[in-house]
């Protein structure tokens, strides 16, 4: 017993030094954004504007400064833009303060606090590749999904299998956080290993690449 507290405090203690991490980002985040991987993100906010209808309840995870939220809002009833920190989720509702049918809140993707079936859509967005337990995180959106939605996850990958992105190592070895690595495939793989058996990948090519999977709720 006392080993499974500690256990569970380090982990606390973790995830507390990794919301400080992205505190210390918010305000410059965007330069990444909207300078560094401009082109990449264009075509990504492109993509998920289609995915959307104007009836839908959606959550997203992980909005950082709201890079999404602002596509998202626009194409959806209702929209709760949430991150692990809480400076993130203040950019985000600054960046976002024209759009009124958004409510903000600091959640962790690991423990959601939202009742089962809550949304049409729930999107996480580049953040698995940064989570110890992101299987986790899978069952925590799939809890959240109603029936016959659909779960929206983007991340960055790498070109190849065995070919790394200088950006991603690079930050990985200055923040520690980055957990895992993916390519095209082995980024589809990773839902289909989890359980879903019909997983949609929109790859986008770039300076620092990422893939959009598409996925509705294990067994629907």
């Amino acid at each position: 017993m006392k080993k499974d507290l500690q256990g569970k405090k380090r982990k606390n203690e973790n995830r507390g030094n990794e919301a400080s991490v992205w505190d210390r980002v918010a305000g410059i985040y965007d330069i990444f954004v909207y300078i560094i991987n401009a082109k990449v993100h264009k075509a990504l906010r492109k993509h998920i504007e289609n995915l959307f209808e104007p009836s839908d309840i959606v959550l997203e995870c992980a909005c950082g400064t709201g890079m999404l939220t602002k596509s998202i809002a626009p194409k959806c009833q209702k929209l709760i833009a949430t991150d692990f920190s809480k400076k993130m989720v203040q950019t985000t509702k600054y960046n976002c303060r024209n759009h009124k049918n958004i409510s903000f809140a600091v959640a962790d993707i690991l423990n959601l606090e939202f009742a089962d079936a809550a949304f049409d859509k729930v999107v996480a967005a580049n953040v698995i590749h940064l989570l110890e337990d992101s299987y986790k995180a899978l069952d925590e959106l799939d809890r959240v999904c109603k029936p016959n939605g659909k779960i929206i996850i983007t991340t960055y990958v790498i070109k190849q299998e065995k070919r790394k992105n200088v950006f991603t190592e690079a930050i990985s070895k200055g923040t520690k956080y980055f957990k895992r690595e993916f390519s095209f495939s082995s980024y589809k793989q990773f839902f289909i290993d989890a359980g879903y058996c019909d997983v949609q990948c929109i790859d986008i090519d770039g300076f620092i690449p990422c893939s959009i999977a598409i996925m509705g709720k294990r067994g629907d």
